[in-house]
């Protein structure tokens, strides 16, 4: 699995000062977990993956980490964990598949990651909703369309959006992610912030090197 700038942008976004208890859900690399550790220095963090290679590159990264000791790598599926697990965190956090349909590639790792075949965001919610403690949070990453199908289920749920940011590549496109965290109490739908990544020549933005700078070396 490669590092992506989702992946950055979830883990550099989202609040996560307050918390004691956090679980990535689809952790892949690591990345993200391995960044809300460094972010976060007292808190104990899950990462669980489905993937077998995925798992072991994570575990991995994982050890590798300064902070390792906070740090844990679950093998399985959130759908088997929510059920069986008593545990419930005050932080989740998920860069999940978001594919519902098209062509599958040869790369069984990269669909399983891509596609929601294993993970249903309907599913997602379900185990959210059995994990989330009574004054977490839940924040994700989802291409613009997509994020806005996940908050409509996640509102059914009573999960409620408490901050939201809209990620445009450059000025000049359309927005192409949503960067969203939810909660359990209902509040007045929030204003979008704005993040744009990069400037019309390619290179990154003040804003987005501002958010980042701690986990690139360039910045």
């Amino acid at each position: 699995m490669k590092i992506g700038t989702d992946g950055v942008l979830l883990g550099a976004w989202v609040t996560c000062s307050d918390k004691s208890e956090i679980l990535d859900i689809g952790c892949g690399t690591g990345l993200i977990g391995i960044m809300l550790g460094q972010r976060n220095g007292s808190a104990q963090i899950d990462g669980i993956e489905i993937q077998t290679d995925a798992f072991e590159e994570a575990a991995e990264n994982m050890n590798q980490a300064p902070w390792k000791d906070r740090l844990h790598c679950i093998s399985g599926a959130i759908q088997d964990y929510s059920r069986d697990t008593n545990k419930k965190y005050d932080l989740i956090v998920s860069n999940p598949p978001f594919f519902t349909g098209g062509t599958f590639s040869d790369q069984a790792g990269r669909d399983t990651a891509r596609h929601t075949i294993k993970l249903p965001h309907g599913d997602l919610i379900f185990s959210i909703r059995r994990l989330l403690a009574k004054n977490g949070t839940f924040a994700l990453i989802l291409p613009y369309m997509e994020g806005l199908r996940f908050m409509e289920l996640a509102e059914r749920a009573d999960l409620h959006v408490q901050r939201i940011t809209e990620v445009f590549p450059k000025a000049s496109l359309a927005i192409n992610r949503l960067l969203i965290e939810f909660g359990w109490e209902k509040k007045d739908a929030p204003l979008p912030t704005q993040l744009v990544i990069r400037n019309e020549d390619n290179s990154y933005t003040r804003t987005y090197k501002e958010l980042t700078k701690d986990f690139y070396l360039k910045f």
